[in-house]
């Protein structure tokens, strides 16, 4: 079991190693940007959006990753306090009865948004902008996978660790 958490671990680690570039990538082109607008006088709704594409990308598809690596906001105030036994019994019920089901809501009700906007090969959100809207709505989907992966990943050392009742997984 613990060779397919592994396994599904890698998927969100290599998106990671991607979306980190991407962070570099926004920032500097939103740098480009602020010197181009500010001391040339030169605008581009274009390139603007690129960096609203960027942003959107970097958070819907390190979502698994940063699950992966337990940087979710998470309130400790009685998770700390338990056991590993007792946390992977929470973190189980968490998967089970909250993420999953959310994400598999979240992917049913916007599939037919983003099959649509794939069929008319959806334009800009601005005039003069990316001519990739289909693009954009598709990092929904992407999103919910990436996390159904991790969430899965992360189920199946919570069990391991509930049954051996140590840190093993």
């Amino acid at each position: 079991m613990t060779r397919i958490a592994d396994g599904l671990d890698n998927i969100n680690r290599a998106t990671g190693a991607v979306v980190m570039w991407l962070a570099l990538a926004m920032v500097l082109l939103q740098f480009t940007l602020v010197l181009l607008r500010y001391v040339f006088g030169v605008a581009s709704i274009f390139w603007s959006e690129g960096v609203l594409y960027l942003h959107a990308s970097i958070f819907m598809l390190g979502a698994g990753y940063t699950l992966w690596v337990n940087g979710h906001v998470r309130v400790d105030i009685f998770y700390a306090r338990f056991s590993p036994r007792g946390q992977a019994a929470i973190d189980i019920f968490g998967h089970l009865a909250l993420l999953a089901p959310a994400l598999i809501m979240l992917l049913y009700w916007s599939w037919p948004m983003v099959q649509r906007s794939w069929a008319i090969r959806e334009g800009p959100i601005s005039v003069g902008g990316i001519p990739a809207a289909f693009l954009l709505k598709s990092l929904v989907p992407a999103f919910c996978i990436l996390l159904l992966i991790q969430g899965t990943s992360a189920l199946i050392r919570d069990l391991i660790r509930l049954k051996r009742g140590d840190d093993a997984a």
